[in-house]
């Protein structure tokens, strides 16, 4: 009973997390409805209509942002969200992340890596995300990366690290691979290529 209890579970839990983030989500982006004048609100409530509107805008949005004219109009708003004290870093910070993420092109996660964290012998997957520059390259001696360690099972926080290229070790799993490796702590094992470590 005990055994039919938990394989029941297993695919309820699952299945049950997914529709509920699912549900947050479309109910969330259906209060943009709330933009709309009230005479051009439907009388009745459509599931879905909010999140349909939101990606429009989005759409649209990145249509303006893409001519000249938007990119110019662009530019200008973001420089004057430069110049408000507070709003200048949250704003700056976080444009700078979305552009490494989201960026067309764009490399956030380049390589997967097995490196010795967070002591010598024991072993994590991380993420390349770049080399050092500016002032911090120039303090370190030898061929450094940028290293995304993340944390289980929430991979959107972790610890960021610059270690020496010879200390990591490059993996042929794909970037979707290690995360599901991440999120599930490794109950959810990457396909076998067939490499070992010496």
């Amino acid at each position: 009973m005990k055994k039919h209890l938990i394989t029941g579970l297993l695919i309820w839990i699952p299945l049950g997390i997914t529709l509920w983030v699912v549900e947050s989500i479309v109910t969330t982006m259906d209060q943009t409805l709330n933009l709309l004048p009230a005479s051009a609100k439907p009388g009745f409530y459509i599931p879905g209509l909010g999140l349909l509107l939101s990606l429009l805008i989005v759409f649209l949005t990145g249509i303006f942002a893409s001519n000249l004219l938007g990119r110019r109009l662009i530019h200008i708003w973001e420089g004057v969200l430069r110049r408000i004290p507070v709003v200048n870093s949250i704003y700056g910070g976080v444009k700078q992340v979305s552009d490494t993420l989201f960026a067309p092109g764009g490399q956030a996660f380049r390589k997967v890596l097995l490196v010795q964290y967070p002591r010598l012998g024991s072993w994590t997957v991380a993420f390349q995300t770049g080399v050092p520059s500016g002032e911090v390259a120039g303090h370190l001696r030898g061929e450094y990366i940028s290293v995304y360690v993340p944390t289980t099972p929430n991979p959107t926080s972790g610890f960021f690290l610059m270690m020496a290229m010879s200390d990591v070790i490059e993996l042929d799993m794909t970037v979707d691979e290690a995360l599901k490796y991440v999120i599930s702590m490794g109950v959810v094992p990457p396909r076998d290529t067939g490499r070992r470590l010496m």
